[in-house]
């Protein structure tokens, strides 16, 4: 039998979505440690780390719409604008009033597009890996997707060995086999038209991650960076420039890790986050 805290899947509507969440401490707490995957991802992602951090928080993490188990409205476009309404729209769901927000990559241009202009409801930022992203250049299969014509066929032709090799061949560290194969289960026809209707919405990200900056660096949020320095989609030359935004940054690089740090060094990262929240009010 469950109890209350628990660490425990569900599905939940959130609005017209079908949303897959995986939540743990008190359930009806009111703020939340909320995790918000990137791409290719998942709430499964997360799930250590949702177990590390609660109780006695609540911790929740949840699949994006038409990611991981989570279905989208019908019309749902995959905007960056969209996935950041959804995010407020989770939140009143789930009752959520104060989040510390936790974000990894695709995750970073959908959260802090949502808490620049909800700066209020935001107790602490940590940001893996991504972040305020001001002149960053695509790396080579980003620009892929955003072409089209070869972004559909780069998505057509992606198939698990393939997906598997090169992910797994760009880590420093490489990545648990189950890991990647369970990323690849979840990039299912869905997952890859979201992935090429959002990577073009922001592929002129570096003008609207300047527009962030002001809001964000104007409400000094408490702000934990971590960084896996082999990163080879973001380089770790970003994560100092968090400080724009985020003026009291703790910037943490990691050096043997890559674009995962919470897969390749969990044990690093828990006590990074864990740390970091305890000082956090």
């Amino acid at each position: 039998m469950n109890f209350e805290g628990a660490p425990e899947w569900s599905s939940i509507a959130v609005g017209d979505h079908w949303i897959r969440t995986f939540q743990a401490g008190p359930h009806q707490a009111s703020e939340a440690v909320v995790f918000v995957h990137g791409n290719p991802g998942s709430a499964a992602d997360f799930e250590e780390l949702v177990k590390a951090v609660a109780p006695p928080r609540r911790a929740v993490a949840f699949d994006l719409p038409d990611f991981g188990q989570s279905i989208a409205a019908p019309g749902f476009a995959h905007t960056q604008r969209e996935y950041s309404e959804f995010l407020g729209e989770a939140f009143e769901s789930l009752g959520v009033r104060r989040a510390h927000l936790v974000l990894h990559d695709l995750g970073g241009a959908i959260g802090l597009d949502w808490a620049s202009s909800h700066t209020g409801q935001v107790a602490s930022v940590t940001l893996i890996n991504t972040g305020v992203l001001a002149g960053y250049r695509w790396h080579r299969t980003a620009r892929g997707w955003q072409t089209p014509g070869l972004g559909e066929l780069m998505q057509a032709i992606t198939f698990r060995s393939p997906f598997r090799r090169a992910i797994i061949k760009a880590e420093p560290k490489g990545l648990p086999r189950d890991f990647v194969d369970g990323m690849y289960d979840n990039y299912d026809r869905r997952t890859r038209r979201a992935v090429l209707d959002i990577y073009r919405d922001l592929k002129k990200v570096g003008k609207s991650s300047k527009q962030l900056i002001p809001p964000l660096s104007a409400a000094d949020l408490p702000c934990l960076v971590i960084w896996g320095a082999g990163d080879p989609y973001i380089p770790v030359s970003f994560a100092d420039r968090q400080r724009s935004a985020f003026p009291s940054a703790q910037v943490s690089i990691l050096p043997s890790s890559g674009h995962w740090p919470f897969i390749d060094d969990p044990p690093a990262v828990e006590k990074l986050l864990s740390d970091f929240l305890a000082t956090v009010e």
